[in-house]
């Protein structure tokens, strides 16, 4: 199976760190029945919360519209929010983005000679999320910002917020809380049976006064020849800096989580000519086995059979320490820290 990425060049990396317009993070309609594409926004606040919001044309596993909130609470505690809707109750443009669903919406602005501002509304039940989301760093993709499996399937990625300053009001019930924090926001879409196609992937990024560095670790199935794509950006201040995929990846000691039923790496390292980084996990923020979400496979008769056939697909967010070493031409950053990642694995 040919898997091609789309860097510039030379190699797996971008040479010339392009630009990306409004059109990047705008829609990218496809009619395949298979088709897929949605808006992520999170925010960690000064408070200690973390929210994380989902606006979808079309989802993943439903190919329907919908929303997803999430909130989690400095005491651990996690609230959700998931509402489907009908094709008719969604739309977006191709121009930029400026996408609703039923009365969800995330839509973007340019002001001259400044940096992209997306304000987003998400309100189901008993959350509501109205956060404006203020770029610090452009608008990235790596390369052009699609990896292609074989003649049809795809998928793409742009980063349409690497790093932005987030303000606004979150409610929780009757409790509104005034946002302040440091915030993300990126857009994927694409065609395709991704349970087929991924195995498992890590994703995550990390921000220090004058850094931030987002990456990917996406890992194919057996089918697809074991493919690692590994797009991995560098930002000093406002400047993205690295955009590469010449990555190599190294996991540490496996350990068993009975929430999520299965195992994960007690620490990652990502290793370039110019990056050094590696991840120490803390604790976990979030583990669930995602066969729990298919009713009929909860029981405990069936799930052994399931596992057997399908593997135990997981997902986690860890907080983790994090070591990092930036060598830039005739200078070397060294800076550790604390951030969010996570793991997911579809089988």
């Amino acid at each position: 199976m040919k898997i091609v990425e789309s860097w510039t060049g030379p190699g797996r990396r971008d040479a010339e760190i392009r630009p990306v317009g409004p059109e990047g993070n705008a829609a990218h309609l496809d009619d395949h029945k298979l088709a897929f594409e949605h808006w992520y926004f999170d925010a960690r606040l000064d408070d200690g919360h973390i929210v994380v919001g989902f606006i979808q044309t079309r989802e993943l596993i439903r190919r329907k519209p919908g929303v997803e909130l999430h909130v989690y609470r400095p005491d651990g505690t996690r609230l959700e929010v998931i509402r489907h809707y009908s094709d008719a109750d969604s739309s977006a443009s191709r121009e930029q983005c400026d996408v609703k669903v039923g009365d969800n919406w995330a839509k973007a602005e340019f002001p001259e000679s400044r940096l992209p501002v997306h304000h987003l509304h998400l309100s189901e039940g008993d959350l509501t999320f109205d956060l404006t989301f203020e770029n610090e760093v452009p608008t990235w993709m790596p390369g052009a910002g699609t990896t292609t499996y074989g003649d049809r399937d795809y998928f793409a990625w742009c980063v349409a917020a690497p790093r932005a300053r987030v303000t606004g009001t979150v409610r929780i019930g009757d409790e509104t809380i005034e946002a302040r924090g440091i915030g993300y926001s990126d857009h994927n879409w694409g065609v395709g049976d991704m349970k087929r196609i991924i195995d498992h992937w890590y994703w995550g990024r990390l921000y220090t006064d004058d850094l931030t560095v987002v990456y990917a670790n996406v890992h194919t199935t057996k089918k697809y020849g074991r493919h690692a794509s590994m797009p991995l950006m560098v930002a000093r201040g406002s400047q993205v800096v690295l955009s590469t995929g010449e990555v190599h990846a190294t996991e540490g000691t496996r350990i068993f989580d009975e929430t999520a039923n299965r195992e994960y790496p007690s620490t990652l390292s990502l290793n370039s000519d110019e990056v050094d980084l590696t991840f120490m996990v803390r604790r976990i923020v979030h583990a669930q086995d995602l066969l729990d979400m298919v009713p009929v496979v909860r029981s405990r008769l069936v799930k052994p059979l399931v596992n057997r056939f399908l593997g135990s697909p997981g997902y986690f967010l860890f907080e983790s320490d994090f070591d990092l070493t930036v060598r830039l031409a005739d200078e070397v950053l060294k800076e550790t820290g604390r951030t969010l990642h996570e793991m997911v694995a579809l089988h």
